[in-house]
């Protein structure tokens, strides 16, 4: 083997134990490398499992478990420690098949639910791992929070004179349990709501108190209405069932609806806002100081003494006999409340009066902003209009004042782009022409 040979052969002896070098070091580098990459793909795949959970979890649960759940009466809360720590099978096995005896139904395609095994497993997650103040805003975003008074107080005049009535402390004991317990599915006074019946009714009250204990103890198959012996004693059920079969002796209003706020997210307002600038300005003016043609809103006496619930019907079903118009058919509940909330921000800062705008909304609100109005101390009505097209600054009153636009303020720099663009590319064809003809050949 001559010397050339030898050096060939030697520097491929390096390079091949360069190259196993790389590799060495290179699988080295992963397998130090991949604990944090699992660890990112895990977080990575959790995120996305709580987002869909988050969704699930408003469309699904959020109307027994609450906004962010807390629980609702005699269901169980869910942002609890217990729950975080229980075992993922026993929780998953609970979500797929629901609670023997209990409001808690099956949720598994395989038992008749809507959610497939992977979709249990995400709520599995959200309860171990989940953000409940995260949950919370998506319930509000998608406008499924169980709008529903959770508890009230009760009229203490009222209350006192329930004294007076047979077996009266009994009566009392119940109305202050009704109105902690009951009163956020069947309602002010036991009149019901949109979840639940009504207990103050004469077809309940022909019951036996045996039947009526049975359902308040065990609760309701098929039905919101859970077991109660979990949480309150035997006497108390006792106390209730009384209340249930004596209620037309109870003082009318004892139990009224509590004043419960809508729950809004920075989202939810923005959207209000947006609703409140498109439907409502233009009657009770854009910062809901009123108009000629409709009330205040952004008013102290309207915001202290009109609760949620009570602009939230107005807004829905309208004012009979006045220019205020039914918005239930036009808008979603979502936006509805929406819209309530961004009313209900005002109240911090609203005024004691409100001084009305003028002209009544003065049209769309694109017209609108295209046209500021300032006037000057000592000159009232004189008003300074700009960007407005030909004959728009017509018949507005003395002082008045169309300004043209300056050549700099109408001038598009795009045009020049262009023209800069157009110069270049036409020298550039010149130049080569000229280094063509340059080049060329000449013939001798």
């Amino acid at each position: 083997m001559n010397p050339t040979q030898n050096r060939i052969r030697l520097f491929e002896i390096l390079a091949g134990l360069l190259a196993t070098q790389l590799v060495v070091f290179g699988l080295g580098f992963y397998m130090l490398n991949e604990p944090v990459r699992i660890t990112e793909s895990q977080t990575q795949i959790l995120h996305v499992q709580l987002d869909d959970a988050m969704t699930l979890y408003a469309q699904n649960c959020s109307v027994c478990h609450g906004l962010e759940g807390e629980g609702i009466g005699a269901t169980p809360a869910l942002n609890q420690a217990a729950l975080q720590t229980m075992a993922y099978e026993d929780l998953t096995k609970t979500i797929a098949r629901g609670r023997y005896n209990t409001a808690m139904p099956a949720w598994s395609k395989e038992d008749g639910g809507p959610l497939s095994d992977y979709q249990i497993s995400e709520m599995v997650s959200l309860i171990q791992s989940g953000d409940w103040n995260a949950t919370r805003d998506r319930v509000v975003n998608l406008g499924l929070a169980p709008l529903v008074p959770f508890t009230t107080e009760a009229d203490p005049a009222l209350l006192a004179e329930v004294a007076n009535l047979p077996n009266g402390e009994t009566l009392q004991t119940a109305v202050t349990l009704f109105a902690a317990n009951c009163v956020a599915c069947h309602g002010a006074d036991g009149l019901g709501t949109g979840i639940a019946p009504a207990l103050n009714d004469p077809a309940i009250r022909e019951k036996t108190a045996e039947e009526l204990t049975r359902t308040v103890t065990l609760g309701s198959a098929g039905t919101l209405m859970a077991g109660w012996s979990n949480v309150l004693t035997a006497e108390e059920i006792t106390a209730l069932v009384t209340l249930v079969q004596r209620w037309d002796e109870v003082p009318a209003g004892i139990l009224p609806a509590p004043n419960v706020p809508i729950p809004t997210t920075e989202e939810s307002i923005a959207l209000g806002g947006q609703l409140f600038s498109q439907n409502c300005s233009r009657c009770h003016g854009p910062e809901g100081q009123g108009t000629q043609r409709a009330p205040a809103l952004n008013v102290k006496a309207f915001l202290t003494d009109t609760s949620d619930l009570a602009i939230q019907q107005i807004v829905t079903n309208g004012v009979p006999g006045t220019a205020m118009p039914v918005w239930g058919d036009r808008m979603t509940e979502a936006e509805i409340q929406a819209v309530v909330g961004f009313i209900r921000q005002w109240e911090a800062t609203a005024p004691e009066i409100a001084v009305p705008a003028k002209g009544g909304g003065g049209g769309p609100p694109w017209l609108r902003n295209n046209t500021q109005s300032t006037t000057q101390p000592g000159a009232q009505g004189t008003t300074s209009t700009q960007g407005q097209g030909q004959g728009q600054g017509q018949g507005q009153g003395q002082g008045q004042a169309q300004s043209q636009p300056t050549w700099w303020q109408v001038f598009d720099w795009r045009i020049l782009l262009l023209a800069f663009g157009a110069l270049s590319i036409s020298f550039t064809l010149i130049f080569m022409g000229f280094e063509s003809l340059r080049r060329r050949p000449r013939i001798k």
